[in-house]
């Protein structure tokens, strides 16, 4: 059986975040898969008891990249 693909990032709440992130990731070249249940993004996304979590999985062969990646971009956020 093939070693899977993908490897777990982050956890974000809110799936407008995580877009963002994604999209951040993407713009350095890395690979990105996001994961929600179907509750928690409908037209009235459901963000309590976790169903606005969002799970952020990057290739494995990119995933240092992507951590480093992620504390600049928490960094940012972070200074604003």
């Amino acid at each position: 059986m093939d070693e899977l693909k993908w490897e777990l990032l982050a956890e974000i709440q809110g799936r407008m975040e995580a877009d963002m992130l994604k999209s951040y990731l993407e713009a350095d070249g890395i690979e990105v898969e996001l994961f929600q249940e179907a509750v928690g993004h409908h037209i009235y996304p459901v963000t309590i008891n976790g169903l606005g979590r969002v799970q952020i999985f990057v290739s494995k062969k990119q995933l240092q990249t992507a951590r480093e990646i992620l504390a600049k971009y928490n960094q940012a956020r972070n200074d604003e």
